[in-house]
């Protein structure tokens, strides 16, 4: 396994801040002009990468409205329409990446998609694309997995659904292919996603099995379980992206809005910035904060040949004098000259 993976200008590895990936996916709306705003949006929060999908409805189902090509789960955000709707109701027009992805870069954002299919493909290689990703519910696809691979660009595959089992055979195929640099990110493929059914414990556990880069496509609500997935060693975190929830579109009810989003990107940098090492005493840091801790001090004024005891000697802030382990064997001692109130106690006064 490799130090970092280099996108781009950006690396990308447990000894860089996390990247954050803002998913457009169908929330344009069918408005390329809201696309832009979106892009444009995704820029002023920091967010490092614009992801958006490329298909078509004819490339991911088929035409039919009924059994299982019919939406009938009553808890799902798009029940009571079809697969081939909800695909042509959410897909970005393959007009529009271009013009996507040059604002994106034109505001220093990475710019990529997940393909579905080989078409989509070598759509992207013609727009030069820098990687690309892997959707949940493609990553048993093995023949699309081996045509993205042969690009030799990075890969970033969501794991939800797939066993180990399933995984192994993935990556396997992945790198036989030619892929060399590869993230894997964890996901609960539900929308959106509970906290307690996301199982961030697991992403050190892909970075070890499979000894590559691990990460989160969070579906969660909120900012915390990608925190969270940072603490524990994420060096990618991927989030819904939309300019209002309000405003409806196929993925706003669990995509974040600007402010949340900048949020993020802040949040996981600080949690990144604070995992550090493991380290002991103080800091460089800490070290002027040492005068504050509690020491032996004279309490009220003392007499030269006085007995030191709990009634003109205490232990308070700040630290310069001896440290509170010495009480006792202070505790008895004659001064060796007058001691004022306030004075920290040191060996040559007793």
């Amino acid at each position: 396994m490799t130090e970092s993976i280099k996108i781009e200008n950006r690396c990308i590895g447990r000894g860089h801040a996390p990247f954050v990936i803002a998913e457009m996916s169908g929330n344009h709306n069918q408005s390329l002009e809201r696309a832009l705003q979106i892009v444009e949006a995704a820029a002023r929060t920091g967010a490092h990468a614009l992801k958006i999908q490329t298909y078509t409805a004819d490339s991911m189902t088929l035409d039919l409205d009924e059994g299982e090509f019919h939406i009938s789960d009553p808890n799902s955000l798009w029940a009571g329409t079809s697969l081939y709707k909800l695909y042509g109701e959410a897909f970005t027009p393959w007009e529009w990446h271009k013009p996507i992805f040059d604002r994106a870069r034109e505001l220093g954002m990475i710019a990529f998609s997940t393909p579905f299919d080989d078409k989509a493909v070598e759509f992207l290689e013609s727009l030069d694309v820098s990687c690309y990703k892997i959707a949940s519910f493609e990553n048993t696809d093995l023949p699309l997995i081996r045509r993205v691979a042969a690009t030799g660009k990075p890969m970033i595959i969501s794991t939800g659904m797939a066993t180990v089992a399933e995984l192994d055979e993935t990556v396997r195929a992945a790198r036989q292919a030619g892929c060399k640099d590869l993230i894997l990110l964890k996901c609960t493929s539900t929308y959106p996603a509970s906290p307690e059914n996301t199982n961030i414990l697991t992403i050190p556990h892909l970075r070890e099995l499979f000894g590559c880069e691990a990460g989160l496509s969070d579906h969660t609500m909120g900012v915390g379980v990608s925190v969270a997935a940072v603490a524990l060693g994420a060096s990618v975190v991927e989030k819904h992206f939309t300019l209002s929830r309000a405003e409806g579109g196929v993925d706003s009810a669990f995509s974040m809005e600007p402010q949340e989003m900048a949020q993020l990107v802040v949040e996981t940098e600080r949690a990144w910035q604070s995992l550090g090492c493991v380290s002991y005493g103080a800091t460089a840091a800490e070290e002027k904060s040492r005068v504050f801790r509690r020491s032996i001090y004279a309490s009220e004024d003392i007499a030269a040949g006085e007995l030191l005891s709990p009634c003109n000697v205490r232990i308070i802030r700040p630290g310069l004098g001896l440290p509170p382990k010495y009480f006792e064997q202070v505790i008895g001692k004659r001064a060796t000259q007058a001691i004022r109130r306030g004075t920290p106690i040191s060996w040559d006064l007793i």
